[in-house]
């Protein structure tokens, strides 16, 4: 699994830093998605991709 975030199209919501926060923060400059762990481990893809899901502007993605 790899996340990808699209910086362009945050909108600094943070909803992937509150159901994860060990693999998102956010940008202090503009609040936008920092990926703080690109690759993270099997154990946590259900959240991942809850975090995927509940983003509202569909910055974020995650390959297999």
């Amino acid at each position: 699994m790899k996340i990808k975030a699209d910086t362009g199209r945050c909108i600094g919501a943070g909803m992937c830093v509150l159901t994860l926060p060990q693999v998102f923060d956010q940008s202090e400059d503009d609040g936008t998605v920092v990926v703080l762990d690109a690759e993270p481990s099997s154990d946590l893809a259900p959240a991942v991709n809850r975090a995927v899901q509940l983003c509202p502007s569909g910055a974020l993605s995650v390959e297999e």
